[in-house]
């Protein structure tokens, strides 16, 4: 039976590290809800742009959320996962080792108009292009620009430990959960001190900030789908809207309605 799976399908369909060219380009439209494509590697770096709806890649030790006119770098050989939302058109930007002075570490990027349009221009063409023309100059053009693109902090840290792991299941399956830290601990069977420590020793972040990074990546989450401000603030459990607003203005630099605006 044929997996309706368009990321799986990609992985198994179309193979870059293949290719020796600096970089090749693919497009993804996504129509189904909450698609995944599992854990995996490539030997190339690989850009996840989204020009509509949003990505969340999870690699070791983090989650990374990539919003509209973002986009998630992640470097050649490191594990990951993607999960989409729906009705997302994403393009996949795969670059030789050593094409680009990319950074060495996952992170995500914004991304300017000119390099969008480069990505849509080479996902559009023959992936095995002259290694001498119009089309590899410009790809020369689109990894210079990329390498000095803006990184933006939209990433939560985790961890393998099982207390931190099992408190973040729990959170993102029930992000309105406000237990305090002192609950927490009650619950993990240790003191609110030691509980304390451990998440600022996993995660390098207090309680308070990673519970609200993972806020804002579900918001990013659910705004990049069509939700409105008043339905995410009620579903991260946000005693008001303009509480919600606060925090993803404090975090992002603008309100949410802003923020998505400059993003078109």
């Amino acid at each position: 039976m044929t997996n309706p799976n368009p990321l799986v399908q990609l992985l198994h369909s179309f193979s870059p590290d293949q290719d020796r060219r600096p970089a090749v380009a693919l497009r993804v439209d996504v129509q189904q809800n909450d698609v995944e494509q599992p854990v995996h590697s490539h030997r190339k770096g690989q850009l996840v742009l989204a020009l509509r709806g949003g990505v969340t890649c999870e690699v070791p030790k983090a989650m990374w959320m990539v919003p509209p006119q973002h986009a998630v770098w992640i470097p050649g050989g490191l594990p990951h996962s993607n999960r989409v939302t729906d009705n997302a058109r994403i393009y996949y930007l795969f670059i030789e080792p050593d094409a680009a002075g990319m950074p060495t570490e996952c992170c995500t990027l914004v991304i300017n108009p000119l390099v969008r349009e480069l990505i849509r221009y080479l996902a559009d063409r023959d992936p095995a292009y002259a290694r001498e023309g119009p089309t590899a100059r410009l790809v020369t053009v689109l990894l210079e620009q990329l390498a000095v693109a803006p990184i933006e902090q939209l990433h939560m840290p985790i961890s393998d430990h099982p207390r931190i792991r099992r408190i973040a299941d729990a959170l993102a399956a029930d992000p309105a959960d406000r237990s305090t830290l002192a609950q927490w601990a009650s619950k993990m069977a240790m003191s609110e001190r030691t509980l304390a420590r451990l998440v600022l020793r996993e995660t390098g972040l207090t309680f308070g900030r990673w519970r609200q990074q993972l806020h804002l990546i579900i918001a990013m989450q659910q705004l990049s789908s069509g939700a409105s401000v008043q339905q995410v603030a009620g579903n991260l459990g946000y005693d008001s809207v303009t509480a919600f607003i606060t925090m993803f203005k404090k975090a992002l630099g603008k309100p949410p309605a802003q923020y998505f605006a400059a993003l078109q």
